[in-house]
């Protein structure tokens, strides 16, 4: 059941609260009024505002990727022996019974019962991702416009891992996205896609460490290749785009040239074991070729001035700006729009900030109507910032509702992340799931007040009369808010 667009000219005040943010909070719509625009550039200007500070008590616990990957290294080695242990136990009963003979089993003492065992701990990777979640999700509910944290779901999901992969990638994934997204969210797209491409998080994902140089020393001795996977996804995915003119033998050779780049193994040989190393043993030597120009043998420094050449790359340039376009504005971006991100991007060196900002003053992001559906997270996040927050320090359901929907929490399917398609959200499924969620969310909220005057300070003048009308008919406050966060204009951005 797709939700039709609203013909009218968008409310400014709503465009700056759903499409380039999160959702109204109380209050949210007075404090903006007189010029949504500068409110949106005002989180641009405000130092550290993409990063969830340790400093903050309640997020000191939430350690660095490798610490978190050591944490379940050393569990997956426990669970491991602990599997192997019980393999040697249940051996046991089986030989006992076979040495028993009737004299024997006549002067056997009785066995007491088995004491019942303790409720065991979850696995440590439950509790660091469980752990970043939450902290996620407090950063969405305090945001003012939500505009920042907005970027910062776009480039994780561009640049993204998945917790389905491995015990090491569901242990990290928060501190991939506090470690290589956050801190460059508003600064150089090269900058980032150099602490993406290098993080343990990313290496392990894409199968980096399992990528050998058949010629290099590594190579000779064990008769391992090359795997492709991350090369693939940096140039299809990550920078220049289907189409942009790269062939199968620029992602061979830049697989070659990304041959070293690997995470330490639990051993520690090649250093800090959950750590980002180069291993010169596997690097390809020699000179490699791609998109026509040659890279001199370099070691780590090969791949890395070949990843500074693709963040600058005008077909990287046209894929960010067309997949900016298509996120905050509509399904297909107004060509115009999409020109000129590219050119600020091409002009700036690629400045997120100065991206960020053009994409505020495009006229297109505010005369193009309001058509897109939110995003699983976008509405549990909008959800929480109207109806009030879930329960405290607990980010169960919050992620139950993300499964239900479609869009688990660092968990794409592939590596092309979640679709910022409209109609892939729409679905007569997924409405009934949506409404479904807002019922619950209705009948948890605390000190809920008139249905009629939420309606005013969450979507303002767009309501139509029919939102207003069945809000006004509700039979309850709970069914009123139930009402307002299925409404249409709550649910487009």
């Amino acid at each position: 059941m797709a939700i039709p667009a609203s013909g009218s000219p968008p409310d400014p005040v709503l465009v700056a609260l759903n499409r380039f943010g999160l959702g109204a909070r109380p209050g949210d719509r007075d404090r903006m009024a007189h010029d949504p625009r500068a409110y949106l550039k005002a989180e641009l200007r405000q130092p550290d505002i993409a990063l969830i500070s340790l400093d903050d008590q309640a997020y000191a616990g939430l350690p660095g990727s490798t610490p978190a990957i050591q944490a379940s290294m050393a569990a997956n080695f426990q669970r491991k022996l602990d599997r192997e242990r019980m393999t040697a136990t249940t051996a046991q009963p089986a030989m006992a019974s076979a040495l028993a003979t009737p004299e024997r089993v006549a002067h056997a003492q009785p066995v007491p019962p088995p004491a019942i065992p303790a409720k065991p701990a979850p696995p440590i990777e439950a509790t660091l991702f469980r752990a970043e979640a939450q902290a996620r999700l407090d950063k969405a509910s305090r945001a003012e416009a939500g505009f920042v944290e907005r970027l910062v779901y776009f480039w994780s999901n561009h640049f993204c891992v998945s917790v389905a992969k491995d015990n090491i990638v569901r242990a990290s994934a928060g501190a991939f996205e506090r470690e290589a997204i956050r801190p460059f969210v508003l600064g150089r797209f090269a900058d980032m896609l150099m602490a993406v491409e290098r993080h343990p998080a990313m290496l392990f994902y894409l199968d980096n460490q399992q990528s050998i140089g058949p010629d290099s020393r590594a190579g000779k001795n064990r008769r391992r290749g090359l795997n492709e996977n991350l090369a693939r996804e940096i140039m299809e995915l990550h920078t220049l785009g289907v189409g942009s003119g790269y062939t199968q033998a620029d992602v061979t050779s830049f697989a070659r040239i990304l041959t070293g780049w690997t995470m330490a193994g639990r051993e520690g040989r090649l250093g800090e074991p959950g750590s980002s190393v180069f291993n010169a043993n596997a690097h390809e030597p020699g000179d490699a070729v791609l998109l026509g120009k040659t890279y001199p043998a370099g070691g780590m420094g090969q791949a890395e001035t070949a990843l500074n050449d693709m963040a600058r790359h005008p077909a990287t340039a046209q894929h960010i700006a067309t997949q900016l376009a298509r996120h905050f504005i509509a399904d297909d971006p107004p060509p115009a729009a999409v020109a000129c991100l590219a050119k600020v991007f091409a002009k700036s060196d690629g400045n997120l900030r100065a991206l960020a900002a053009t994409l505020i003053d495009m006229p297109e992001a505010w005369s193009t109507p309001l058509a897109k559906m939110r995003s699983p997270f976008d509405y549990v996040a909008a959800i929480r910032r109207s109806a009030g927050p879930g329960p405290a320090n607990d980010p169960g359901q919050s992620l139950n509702w993300l499964n239900a929907l479609g869009e688990p929490l660092w968990q794409p399917p592939g590596p092309n992340g979640f679709s910022d398609q409209a109609d892939s959200w729409a679905s007569a499924e997924g409405m009934k799931i949506r409404l479904d969620i807002a019922w619950q969310a209705a009948r948890q909220a605390k000190d809920i007040g008139n249905p009629n005057d939420m309606l005013d300070a969450v979507i303002g003048p767009s309501a139509s009369p029919e939102t207003r009308q069945a809000i006004a008919r509700a039979e309850s406050k709970q069914q009123g808010l139930a009402l307002l966060l299925m409404a249409p204009e709550f649910q487009r951005r």
